[in-house]
């Protein structure tokens, strides 16, 4: 297959999407035979079978279904790019699609979006969390639009994005009201031989965490590691150990989880940043998104 037919993935999309020959020509307006026809053109310039049937019903097979996302793509992004030029302008953007690593806490996720949806009405904003590697990935085929982190792209990555730092936040430490209350008048010294529970290594602050406790010749009991922060700050709220979160949430920390703070870790820092492809880095919503996450950092939280 030299060269790609769009017409002929169209005709294939509808019919995929519809689920037979006859409910795609009445939707597109021309006959059976000419859908069924440039079906069978298409296939023929795949080289294989798209479809399995079954009288007059058409089922995906393995390759179709491939396919067939790959075509919701190329005709999401085609309205998305005639709704543009119909408005003139770059704020007629229909779908917007933010990635959250599984460090990024919701609240300061939801803090750095909700101005932005506020301001853009219209727009259909879409959240995916998923691994770092794997949200890059996404990125990369243009099924996410920014990737919200608690780490950039690193140098030589094989994925090209643009790595924007939105700021920093000191850590701070937590635990149950019962444990806290033993511990809070001689942090650090007192998170010595104290159940910890730890972030993955996968979350930006894990390796600074064990690096600030060496440093400090500080030995807790670390009893368990979480990829998810918020799994992480449960089990901490049902008093199985200290952990640590952004000092920028701790107020919502305390509320949300029942936990009181601790101490803070003034010279261990976690960082937070925007990553989009470089021809979105200038696109209205990803630069509403930067500001506003931004100059939420900027600000003192606790």
């Amino acid at each position: 297959m030299n060269q790609l037919n769009y017409r002929h993935l169209y005709y294939f999309y509808m019919t995929a999407k519809l689920g037979s020959i006859a409910s795609a020509a009445k939707a597109m307006h021309v006959t059976p035979q000419t859908v069924s026809g440039l079906l069978t053109t298409f296939e023929s310039q795949c080289n294989q079978q798209l479809f399995d049937r079954s009288g007059k019903r058409l089922q995906l097979n393995t390759l179709g279904k491939q396919v067939y996302q790959h075509a919701q793509e190329i005709f999401k992004k085609g309205n998305q790019l005639t709704e543009m030029l119909s408005a003139g302008t770059e704020h007629a953007i229909s779908h917007y699609t933010v990635g959250l690593t599984d460090a990024i806490p919701k609240v300061l996720a939801y803090d750095f979006m909700h101005q932005t949806m506020l301001s853009n009405p219209k727009v259909r904003f879409v959240f995916k969390e998923g691994l770092f590697d794997d949200l890059l990935s996404e990125m990369a085929v243009n099924r996410i639009d920014i990737v919200l982190a608690d780490r950039g792209v690193a140098p030589g990555a094989a994925v090209s994005a643009v790595s924007q730092s939105l700021g920093t936040s000191a850590v701070s430490f937590f635990a149950s009201p019962g444990i806290a209350s033993k511990l809070k008048a001689t942090f650090p010294e007192s998170l010595n031989q104290t159940p910890m529970l730890m972030p993955g290594v996968r979350s930006g602050i894990a390796y600074g965490l064990s690096a600030w406790l060496e440093d400090r010749q500080l030995f807790p009991l670390q009893i368990a590691e979480f990829d998810d922060s918020a799994l992480l700050k449960l089990f901490g709220a049902e008093g199985f150990g200290v952990f640590c979160a952004p000092s920028c949430i701790a107020r919502h920390v305390e509320q949300q989880y029942q936990v009181k703070w601790i101490g803070q870790a003034d010279t261990l820092q976690e960082q937070f940043f925007a990553l989009t492809r470089h021809n979105q880095r200038d696109n209205v919503i990803a630069r509403q998104v930067i500001e506003q996450a931004t100059s939420l950092l900027a600000k003192e939280h606790f």
